[in-house]
């Protein structure tokens, strides 16, 4: 699509190779991204609002030539200067009353500073968006349909019919709000909940969740399936759905553990966590990592729960993930490793990896000061759990050099002095010139 200027001639567009552009032609052969139609009244009986449109829409593309150079956002007022560049006219303003009199586009000085309402593109820009505005309403009327009569084929169907009944009301509930809305005021939630149960086969299960988190639960509709049958389905297509699945499995747990009537006992499950660690670990699908952990991270919170999380071994895999994660994805496994590391078997865990204090000192400045807060307390753990041994391997991991420039940071000052107690924990196994000579520190020093 050729790119193209406001001209300073009255009811017409020129393009930057000098061909004219009038409104009609613009709008009829589509220039400006597949407008259908033809004409400018888009069919529409009242006048619609242009800003409202701009924000319902929201769109993610919109012609360059009704952008504004100083905002980035389209015009809802565009204005043309004596140089031809068209802006927003409160942007324009507003950059005259910071004192400048040059066009922000050229930077070339105003020997005029009028602003000359530009009608056409005004109108231009109202067509596009009031036509897309109108196929955006339609589609959504036809939507909010489709669900409704899904919702009314799903009470009668079984077997295929009704697995591809949930397939296409997935479909239409992912892509329109309204739809969403149609089915949560029809009542869809319960009729949802109640295909969940010890008997639901994997394929209503996984579409039954797709729907699920897609939609806005009530307190009420939380609470229903919460119960312990449904909640066991849930994790049994966790432990066997595809990525995609899974995914949605662990965000409509996650939500809920929102819940305030939450209860711990609903995620004490063994094979919920063991079908947990199985998505975090996965390295073939990476996009799962950040969910996964996310709802690891609320399930720690619990105490009673963190010795059944030791127990399934997720401290050792959670510390040899570490280095193929993503720095968000690192500092929530290390909130998750810190907070194990409270029980006493997560101390232990964490001391007999073998991979605990190299990942941990790596870590020390590298990231974030909560991932050196979090990894400092791991190492705190682990080394007050036995100071001999560990102490000896943290130094040689280079562990003293790290502390200091912990210390030497702009770090808050608890987590300067957690560096400094460390130091001094791994400093009593050594004489004064060993420990500086094992630190590399003799220059410092001297």
């Amino acid at each position: 699509m050729p790119m193209y200027q406001p001209s300073k001639k009255d009811g017409h567009l020129g393009f930057e190779d000098g061909r004219i552009l009038d409104l009609d032609t613009a709008v009829k052969d589509g220039v400006l991204g597949g407008v259908a139609g033809g004409g400018y009244g888009g069919g529409i009986g009242e006048k619609l609002d242009l800003k409202k449109m701009i924000e319902e829409l929201n769109l993610s593309e919109v012609p360059s030539v009704f952008i504004c150079p100083i905002s980035l956002e389209p015009m809802q007022d565009p204005v043309t200067l004596c140089t031809g560049q068209t802006y927003e006219k409160s942007n324009i303003l507003k950059w005259f009353s910071l004192g400048h009199y040059t066009c922000p586009t050229t930077m070339q000085e105003l020997w005029d500073d009028t602003v000359t309402p530009n009608k056409t593109l005004h109108q231009l820009i109202y067509t596009w968006f009031s036509q897309k505005y109108v196929q955006m309403k339609k589609r959504s009327e036809d939507a909010q349909g489709r669900a409704s009569e899904f919702l009314t084929t799903l009470k009668k169907v079984k077997g295929q019919a009704r697995i591809q009944t949930l397939k296409d009301l997935n479909r239409v509930v992912a892509t329109h709000s309204t739809a969403r809305k149609t089915v949560v005021d029809e009542g869809g939630v319960a009729i949802f909940s109640s295909l969940l149960g010890p008997f639901t086969s994997y394929a209503v299960g996984s579409e039954v969740i797709a729907i699920l988190v897609n939609i806005t639960l009530s307190s009420e509709s939380k609470t229903n399936l919460m119960q312990p049958a449904k909640v066991s389905s849930i994790v049994d297509i966790l432990n066997e759905g595809s990525i995609e699945t899974k995914v949605n499995c662990v965000k409509l747990i996650e939500t809920l553990m929102e819940e305030k009537d939450f209860r711990a006992e609903m995620v004490s499950s063994h094979s919920l966590l063991v079908a947990l660690m199985r998505l975090v670990k996965d390295k073939k699908h990476p996009n799962g990592h950040l969910p996964g952990l996310n709802l690891l991270k609320l399930i720690t919170s619990h105490k009673q729960i963190r010795s059944l999380i030791v127990s399934i071994g997720a401290i050792p895999q959670l510390v040899e993930l570490i280095p193929f994660l993503n720095p968000e994805c690192i500092e929530l496994a290390l909130f998750v490793l810190d907070a194990l590391s409270s029980e006493p078997e997560g101390k232990q865990a964490l001391k007999d990896c073998s991979h605990t204090i190299p990942n941990m000192v790596k870590l020390l400045m590298r990231i974030s000061e909560n991932c050196t807060e979090f990894a400092l307390s791991i190492l705190w753990a682990v080394c007050k759990l036995s100071p001999e041994e560990c102490s000896l391997i943290a130094v040689d991991a280079g562990l003293a050099a790290k502390l200091l420039l912990v210390i030497q940071s702009g770090c808050g000052a608890p987590l300067k002095q957690r560096a400094a107690e460390l130091l001094k924990l791994c400093s009593l196994n050594y004489s004064d010139t060993i420990f500086i000579s094992k630190c590399k520190l003799t220059r410092t020093i001297q």
